[in-house]
This record gives structure tokens, C-alpha cells and sequence, in this order.
């Protein structure tokens, strides 16, 4: 049941008071979700599209989390535990059945093959990039010795005044995330302290915290020199100010004052990004999903050359697909999911 009134804070609140005196208790975060879940309207891989959906903040985000919500990775594994209930089929048959042998036979080294091809599907299914890429966008890390433009590019980029310019060398000391969309698709633009030799005990920490922002970076602007990239890092060279000096030949000449360049840089981020996020026609897996996949996959791709051995691990597998699709052994993963909910939901 759901009420809608009118009113400030103070009606809705009185209006809350009446229900609950009547013996009636606001709904958890996910709640309406989770009853769908135990009462199999929805599986476990659809209530995180759902959640994804909610989440969704770029329209790359909002058609993947679509994709899990209209049971795209349900389809799949149903296709999965079909072949693995027939494989299962014929290896019990192959133990238990008594009557005659040429009637009852197995070929148990067909029966691995096919286990084995499973096996390696579910494995080419690992190599694609992780839901979470979409989720916290791509990190994009500028840096470049003191002073050359590093957030006066973030705010051009970004469009908006996120981080401190001044002519001073030094500003920046601490890492500066902003959060923005490039054709659709999430990125996190992340600012770091100039990279120099210091004796400032504060912009020594702001220049080792850019460093390790370097190390975790899906992609490095870099607006120093070529052989200056710390650790041979690959990195997109960016020749910044190139209003007031000449650029270079192997760098992206960008202006953050006029603004010349600064489409085409986004226009390169935009191109790196595609070959690194999750296609848009194909399902993406998140960390949970592909953590029990990789185990199915390990599974079957062990599995032993003996009937009664190999009808085991197929029983295995079955149930780590019962956990995929929240058929079995899914509380801890229910509860963390569902809090990411509003209330209801």
C-alpha cells in the first residue's frame, strides 16, 4: 500500500505517526525487491540491473543496468544449467542404470569434451570488463610537473571551476576528483600535485599520492615532457597553454583559456573509453557474478576422467549457478544488495 499527501514535513510525519501507532512499520531499503526475490518473480541478477538502474547516472549506465534488469545474464544461465542438467543426466545414467551394456554405455571422454567446451565459454565470458568500470567511470588522471595547466584542463574539460588555479607552482597538493560524462559514458577526472623534487612535507604527500594515482589510472594525460612519465607509464601526452608556446609534434595541443583542442581531447577520451567499457549490446558482469562464473568455469574445467567423480562436480556446478542466479545460498549477498536501495523499492 502506498499513501501520497500534501504538506511540509510536519503532515507527512504526523501521517507517519497514525500509521505506525496502528501497529504498521515503514518498509526496510529493497524491501519490495527482496519479496520479489524469495517469491521468484525476479532472480538475484535482476534485482542488481534494478539496483544499477536506480543507480544510473549516464545513459551508457542506464542501458546496461536495463539489460540485467530484463533478465539478459537470467536467459544465459538457464541456457547454462540446461546443459549442465543433461550432462548430469547422462552421467547418472551411465552409474545407476542396470540393463544392457551396449544400451547403457557412456562415452565419458564425449561427456568431458562437452563439460570442457562449457568450461570454456564460461572463461571468455571473464574476459569481459566488469560492470563496476561502468559504475565509477573511468579514472582519468591528469598529471605533469608543477604549473603547466593540469587544473586549468580539469576545469576546461569539466566545464566548471572544480579546482584551485592560481600562477603560484604548487597549488594542487592533494588529489581532486570530478566527476563528469562524455558521450554518455562515465568518467572520474582526477587532478594530482605537481610532480618535482620538494622539501615541503605536505606537497611531498600530495606528489606520492599522485604517483599512486598514476599507477591506478585507466588512462594518464600527461602534460610534461614525453621521457618525463614516471615508471615508463603509457600515458596520451597533452601539450597544454599552446596559446603561448609552440606545441609538439606527438602531443594533443590544447588550450585551456581559449578553449582550442579541448574537443578533440574529450573526443580521444571518448574513443579510449569505447575500447575499454563494457559493450553496449553485451551483458556485463559484476564482481560477485563473475567471482562465481570463474568458479563454475574452474570446476568444470577440472573435472575428472571418472563417472562418478565427474557426475559430482556437474552436481557442484549446478548449485554454484543456484547461487548466481539467488536460487541458493544468497543472504549475505541479498542483504548487501538490498541496502543499496530506498526505502521500499
Amino acid at each position: 500500500m502506498e499513501y501520497q499527501c500534501h504538506g511540509g514535513r510536519a503532515v507527512v510525519t504526523a501521517v507517519l505517526a497514525a500509521l505506525t501507532s496502528s501497529g504498521l512499520r515503514q518498509a526496510e531499503p529493497g524491501e519490495f525487491t527482496r519479496r520479489a526475490v524469495e517469491h521468484g518473480r525476479l532472480d538475484l541478477t535482476e534485482a542488481e540491473g534494478l539496483a544499477d538502474l536506480l543507480e544510473a547516472e549516464t545513459e551508457v549506465q542506464r542501458r546496461a543496468a536495463l539489460a540485467m534488469a530484463g533478465g539478459a545474464l537470467s536467459r544465459q544461465i538457464d541456457s547454462w544449467q540446461l546443459l549442465i542438467l543433461e550432462l548430469s543426466a547422462r552421467a547418472e545414467a551411465g552409474i545407476d542404470y542396470v540393463g544392457d551394456a551396449d544400451e547403457t554405455a557412456i562415452d565419458t571422454t564425449v561427456l568431458l569434451e562437452e563439460t570442457q567446451r562449457l568450461s570454456f565459454e564460461l572463461s571468455q565470458w571473464l574476459l569481459r570488463p566488469r560492470s563496476e568500470l561502468l559504475k565509477e567511470g573511468l579514472r582519468v588522471v591528469v598529471a605533469g610537473p608543477p604549473n603547466v595547466g593540469k587544473s586549468s584542463l580539469i576545469n576546461a574539460m569539466s566545464g566548471s571551476d572544480r579546482a584551485i588555479v592560481t600562477p603560484i607552482a604548487g597549488t594542487t597538493r592533494d588529489v581532486i576528483e570530478v566527476p563528469m560524462a562524455i558521450d554518455g559514458m562515465p568518467f572520474l577526472l582526477i587532478d594530482t600535485a605537481g610532480l618535482r623534487e620538494s622539501n615541503d612535507s605536505i606537497e611531498k604527500i600530495g606528489i606520492e599520492r599522485a604517483l599512486a594515482e598514476m599507477h591506478k589510472a585507466d588512462l594518464l594525460l600527461w602534460l610534461g615532457e614525453a621521457d618525463q612519465v614516471p615508471g615508463g607509464l603509457q600515458a596520451i601526452l597533452v601539450h597544454p597553454k599552446s596559446d603561448l608556446r609552440k606545441g609538439r609534434h606527438d602531443a594533443l595541443e590544447v588550450s585551456s583559456r581559449t578553449g582550442a583542442g579541448v574537443a578533440e581531447l574529450l573526443s580521444r577520451l571518448s574513443r579510449e573509453a569505447r575500447m575499454v567499457l563494457p559493450v553496449e549490446d553485451r551483458v556485463a558482469l559484476n564482481n560477485r557474478q563473475a567471482a562465481l562464473i570463474g568458479q563454475a568455469a574452474l570446476l568444470l574445467e577440472d573435472a575428472p576422467n571418472d563417472l562418478l567423480l565427474l557426475a559430482e562436480v556437474l552436481r557442484a556446478t549446478r548449485c554454484v549457478f543456484d547461487r548466481l542466479t539467488g536460487r541458493a545460498g544468497i543472504e549475505e549477498a541479498l542483504d548487501g544488495l538490498f541496502n543499496r536501495f530506498c526505502l521500499g523499492k
